[in-house]
């Protein structure tokens, strides 16, 4: 059984009886044990609870039961996700000891969908950063150069899926933190629409920009796994309530007279001559498979990263405003009085970065800024919304690259906050748009790093920015592709 197989297959087998689901994920867990503590994907491993999940679903497969859409499938979840009984530390000392008392709705539907837990994945502190590198327990590393950043934050999440330690696996967005990591470690991940999937259990960064996402292989894995997460959750109140459709039914149908947006300004300056030759190349494929390429104006795109460093930092003021030491969280040792204890417990358990952006955010909701900083940016994000919709009425899709550079070397940009918020200068604004968004392996560097495409559709069209994905892989190998670890 290679690792490196698809989604489908491992399903095809599983249904046709030439595996099982005990004996698949056994030999996962024997590929985690052999080779993560180089990568560092993974910073618990479930793997008797993961067992037990996989035996229960054997039997019931050879009993004749219906079996759930993932029927026995490993799947890893980013350590942001509220799982009962088991640690959701989130990259933070500060939750080191939380272990939750209920379910995600997004872990209660994978359950309800037979698949098996293998694990929960490395991330940046609180989903803030962009390598990974900021989790408090361990970096992880790029499972095609392990002295380079898998991309964040959901960098365990990816590179565990691009290790073959797991066919699956579920991040969260904020924004990017599924697509710039999906683009480093040669994978497909997926934003779907803000609404799309329940963030209920989801531990949260800026409320109004999270969504929780999937990562595969192929585009066939991350439409399989979607149809897992999403649909209404009356616990959300911002959780859209309407059909899901089966994205695996209609992925291979032809797109007749589709219309590929493309953004002049996304192949400027900054951008790395060997991600700019490769998106081009993928424009040719399109065009060379009858899309219509379309110039489209994002004028104020360029506005995007300024926007989400007002919005983001100061609904991460508002939202780790809780972690005080007294009702959870950790609490210091040592302190005077009460005050001194808030202040105690937040310095020893708050890394830097997260740190930062609570002193970024609560500066912009500060009394006498908030209306100039964050109110304003308030007002540009919805222009921001009305440039994208004006862009949808000429085009079905926009496409360009996930980044502007392939990933870049651990420590490379740690003492440079700025350079490592611009790695997310074309993923940010579907986000500030709530649009759903998409990356997918599009070509490799000389020395052999993978490199993303970024393809965007209006908001709740997951169905045909899938199927216009898929008809780019269909046609390319580049998602074949697999690491040295095989």
């Amino acid at each position: 059984m290679s690792a490196s197989e698809t989604t489908a297959a491992l399903l095809g087998r599983l249904e046709r009886g030439e595996t099982t689901s005990t004996a698949l994920t056994e030999s996962l867990l024997d590929r985690v044990a052999q080779h993560d503590e180089s990568i560092g994907s993974f910073l618990t491993v479930n793997g008797e609870t993961a067992l037990e999940t996989a035996a229960a679903i054997d039997a019931k497969r050879a009993a004749g039961e219906r079996v759930g859409r993932l029927a026995g499938l490993p799947v890893a979840l980013k350590d942001i996700l509220c799982t009962k009984g088991e640690p959701t530390t989130c990259g933070s000392r500060m939750l080191e000891h939380f272990v939750p008392p209920y379910d995600a709705h997004v872990v209660e539907r994978l359950r309800a969908e037979d698949a098996v837990l293998i694990g929960r994945t490395n991330m940046d502190e609180f989903a803030m950063d962009s390598s990974t590198e900021n989790s408090a327990f361990q970096p992880t590393r790029n499972p095609w150069d392990t002295s380079r950043s898998p991309g964040g934050s959901s960098g365990g999440s990816a590179a565990c899926v691009a290790a073959g330690f797991a066919p699956l696996s579920v991040g969260t967005d904020t924004g990017g933190s599924i697509r710039q990591p999906a683009a480093f470690c040669g994978v497909v991940g997926m934003k779907p629409t803000y609404g799309r999937v329940s963030r209920y259990g989801l531990v949260a960064f800026a409320s109004s920009l999270d969504q929780i996402g999937p990562f595969a292989h192929d585009v066939h894995g991350a439409a399989l796994l979607l149809e897992a997460l999403a649909g209404p959750d009356e616990r959300d109140a911002t959780c859209i309530d309407r059909p899901v459709p089966e994205y695996t039914k209609s992925l291979d149908e032809p797109l007749a007279g589709l219309r590929v947006g493309i953004v002049p300004d996304h192949f400027g300056e900054g951008l790395d001559g060997e991600v700019d030759e490769a998106v081009r190349e993928a424009i040719n494929v399109y065009a060379e498979h009858g899309a219509k390429i379309v110039e489209i104006d994002l004028p104020h795109q360029k506005y995007s990263v300024a926007v989400y460093y007002l919005i983001a930092p100061s609904e991460a003021s508002s939202n780790l405003a809780r972690y005080d030491g007294v009702h959870y969280g950790r609490r210091a040792e040592e302190y005077t009085d009460l005050v001194d204890m808030y202040v105690a417990s937040r310095s020893e358990a708050f890394g830097p970065e997260v740190k930062r952006r609570i002193l970024l955010g609560t500066f912009a909701l500060s009394e006498g800024y908030s209306d100039q900083y964050y109110n304003t940016a308030l007002r540009v994000r919805r222009l921001i919304r009305r440039d994208f919709d004006a862009a949808f009425e000429k085009c079905d899709v926009i496409l360009g690259p996930t980044t502007p550079t392939p990933a870049f070397g651990i420590g490379e940009l740690v003492d440079d906050p700025l350079a490592m918020y611009l790695n997310d200068v074309y993923t940010i604004a579907a986000n500030l748009a709530g649009l759903p968004a998409i990356s997918l392996p599009c070509g490799f560097t000389k020395s052999g790093l993978p490199i993303g495409l970024h393809l965007q559709a209006p908001p709740f069209e997951e169905e045909g920015l899938l199927q216009a994905a898929r008809t780019y892989e269909r046609t390319t190998h580049w998602h074949e592709r697999r690491t040295g670890l095989d």
